[in-house]
């Protein structure tokens, strides 16, 4: 374990043991205040942003000769320094905010200037998204679909079990927590009317996911291992892949989701960094077959990740949660999913994107996914008040949450939220 994830470490700055923002922690992000309009990146630490352009400015991160990658509306610049500068710079970081440093403690001027109350602040999209690419790498959700729809024989299609299977989203339409939603439109079709109609999509749904974010670029091409796969991930962000399950089961024969998936993906504010994830690394399913040699893993890539999901409908006061799931059932890891999507000599980016696909578990409560938790709409959700929902209503808001529970600590993810409007 490396030093800033020591669970005994403590921040001058009073964090409560169940905020997601502790010392061991530290995740990037983009913000700006009223006084200072400009976006630029910050670390979350407690109830406060860490204005790292402020800490550059003063000399007080030594990025040389790469001066001002915080003073910048995203996290690409600094990404693209490289793994060895991650580490040294939120090892510094956590210097910084040591209980015992007097440096920027005792500073009283420094401080007022660098730490800004998270009330105080907006926060913006932390990524320039360079390209998004979306998976479908759980076996419980994949499983739940295919008997939906093909029945439980023929629940797995025969490539499922070889390798992680993704298309490829829009970089366009990734937005931050708090973006309200619009109701998609497209062409719908029944199974009980002869011709297709255009209209606004009648069956909205959200998928939970996590976001592997790409911080190191390969060359068109090159495949990738493992170890370089482990290397080019900076971090981890919660993801809501929004889908129109009406308009997608009309257009994805033969080539898969399309309009149904473009229209919005919400991910949260915060990165946080694979390092500060390594203490909550495990082995994840078994996998059988066993995968080609390209894709096999030497060690465990999967985390003990736990996900909440909540909905707020009508004139609900406070959202209920309707799934309790976790990373860790993830049949195809991150680092799998990475080393696939280069293995045909694709070039991935600094700012890609890449979406995990729906979590759900073996249970009913960990379905990721309305289609799954309502079978499809024959078994509706109860929520409070009497309301029931098999898909989304205009007007409902949906939240994740995310946080690996450490020994008197967790380090989160905060949330993602995104409420939807309805069609134009």
């Amino acid at each position: 374990m490396s030093y800033p994830n020591d669970p005994r470490l403590r921040s001058f700055i009073p964090v409560d043991p169940t905020s997601d923002f502790p010392i061991q922690n530290l995740p990037y992000g983009v913000f700006s205040t009223a006084a200072y309009p400009a976006p630029r990146v910050g670390v979350a630490i407690g109830d406060y942003v860490l204005d790292l352009a402020v800490l550059e400015k003063e000399g007080l991160l030594d990025l040389s000769p790469a001066f001002g990658v915080f003073a910048q509306g995203s996290i690409n610049a600094f990404m693209a320094l490289g793994p060895k500068v991650w580490s040294t710079t939120r090892a510094r970081i956590s210097e910084l905010l040591r209980h015992d440093n007097p440096q920027l403690r005792d500073n009283k001027d420094l401080r007022s200037r660098a730490l800004v109350p998270m009330t105080e602040v907006k926060l913006h999209l932390p990524v320039a998204v360079a390209g998004y690419t979306d998976f479908y790498s759980s076996k419980e959700h994949a499983t739940n679909i295919g008997i939906m729809f093909r029945g439980k024989d023929n629940a797995l299609q025969p490539n499922w079990l070889h390798m992680p299977i993704g298309y490829n989203g829009r970089a366009s339409t990734v937005v931050v927590s708090g973006t309200k939603v619009r109701r998609p439109r497209g062409q719908l079709k029944p199974p009980n009317v002869e011709a297709p109609s255009f209209g606004p999509c009648k069956r909205l749904d959200f998928e939970l996911e996590m976001g592997v974010v790409i911080g190191q670029p390969s060359p068109i091409g090159e495949m990738i291992d493992e170890a370089r796969a482990q290397d080019m991930i900076f971090g981890f962000v919660l993801l809501n892949d929004w889908s129109a399950r009406d308009i997608q089961q009309w257009e994805y024969v033969p080539l898969g989701p399309f309009q149904a998936k473009a229209f919005a993906t919400s991910i949260s504010p915060w990165v946080v960094t694979r390092e500060a994830l390594e203490p909550f690394r495990l082995q994840g399913p078994a996998q059988d077959p066993t995968p080609l040699p390209y894709l096999r893993q030497s060690q465990p890539n999967n985390y003990d990740l736990a996900l909440d999901v909540a909905v707020r409908a009508g004139a609900m006061d406070e959202p209920q949660t309707i799934c309790r799931t976790n990373f860790k059932y993830m049949y195809w890891s991150s680092v799998q999913q990475l080393m696939h999507h280069a293995s045909s000599g694709c070039a991935m980016s600094v700012g890609d994107l890449l979406g995990s696909g729906t979590i759900s578990g073996p249970e009913k409560h960990q379905r990721g996914s309305l289609i799954e938790i309502s079978w499809n709409g024959a078994e509706p959700v109860e929520l409070e008040g009497g309301i029931k929902r098999s898909f989304l209503e205009d007007g409902d808001s949906l939240v994740i949450r995310g946080w690996c529970e450490g020994d008197g600590y967790r380090v989160g993810f905060g949330e993602v939220e995104g409420t939807i409007v309805p069609a134009e």
